[in-house]
């Protein structure tokens, strides 16, 4: 089967996040966002226009970003921790284990890699991925009668040390995304 030509992505299959150091590594490890239900992106740019003569004579911008959201049901301590810093901690043993998020004040919002998975409708998938995404946006969850908790982020995407800002990788045969070293 050959690669198709017209790139048809059904449904969001997976959404995967990984930490970036300080240093701007990209960890080989992945957190699952479980029961994704969107990401959502729109690629922008700032221009700033020379205006003359009663006319716009030239435009410059200042360089693409992109803006994003993501939507899923329930989330992992991890994966929050991740898209907002502070730190996780386990404690007890069955029957009374326990798990806490903390934040504190001076825990600064870190940068990550965001991937997204979506079958294709003529065969294979569709890869979605962020290279270095911060949550600069609201980080919320919703807590509702009778309701799942719904949890969402959005922020913006820059470019990561060798200015990709993001790709999108159309497989013949849908592969996973990578969690793993």
């Amino acid at each position: 089967m050959a690669l198709a030509t017209k790139v048809l992505p059904y449904g969001l299959r997976d959404v995967q996040l990984r930490a970036i150091s300080a240093a701007g590594v990209v960890s080989t490890t992945s957190i699952d966002l479980p029961v994704a239900r969107t990401l959502k992106f729109s690629e922008t740019e700032d221009f700033e226009e020379l205006r003359g003569d009663d006319k716009v004579e030239a435009s410059h911008g200042a360089g693409p970003i992109v803006e994003w959201d993501l939507e899923g049901g329930g989330i992992s301590f991890e994966a929050y921790a991740l898209l907002a810093g502070g730190t996780v901690t386990s404690s007890g043993v069955t029957p009374a284990a326990k798990k806490t998020y903390s934040k504190l004040v001076t825990n600064a919002r870190p940068y990550v890699q965001i991937e997204g998975q979506a079958i294709s409708d003529n065969g294979g998938d569709m890869h979605g991925v962020i290279y270095r995404a911060k949550a600069d946006g609201a980080l919320e969850g919703t807590m509702g009668d009778g309701t799942f908790w719904l949890t969402s982020a959005s922020g913006k995407g820059y470019g990561d040390s060798s200015d990709k800002l993001y790709d999108f990788v159309q497989n013949e045969t849908a592969i996973a995304i990578v969690t793993g070293p």
